[in-house]
Parts: structure tokens; sequence; C-alpha cells
């Protein structure tokens, strides 16, 4: 699955894309709360949580 992350840094927001397997996130009611929270996820990559403010699923189509 293909994310978008929204990052704040000194009133100046940012994107990125990332790709994380599809079930990765499923134990969470909120995609930003398993991409803060979630120990495979964070095993995979850094995530600065202090700046990202928003996160959703990019549909390819």
């Amino acid at each position: 699955m293909k994310i978008r992350l929204l990052f704040v840094d000194d009133g100046n927001y940012h994107h990125e894309e990332i790709e994380l397997p599809g079930g990765s996130l499923g134990d969470y009611d909120r995609l930003i709360d398993g991409l803060r929270e979630d120990p495979g996820v964070l095993r995979q990559l850094f995530l600065d949580v202090e700046r990202l403010c928003a996160a959703w699923v990019v549909d390819d189509d």
C-alpha cells in the first residue's frame, strides 16, 4: 500500500510517499496511529513523528 505523509517544519509543509505491505497496519483504527506505534513499521523506516501531521493511503487509480 502506498501512503502519503504530510510533515510540518517551521511552518513549511512537505510530503513524502512510502510503501508498506498491505496488512502492516490492520490492528489500528487510524492510519497515523499505526505509523507512530507499530513496531514492524518503525523497524522498516525512520519516521519523524514530531513533525508528522497527517497520513493517507494513495489510490493508484
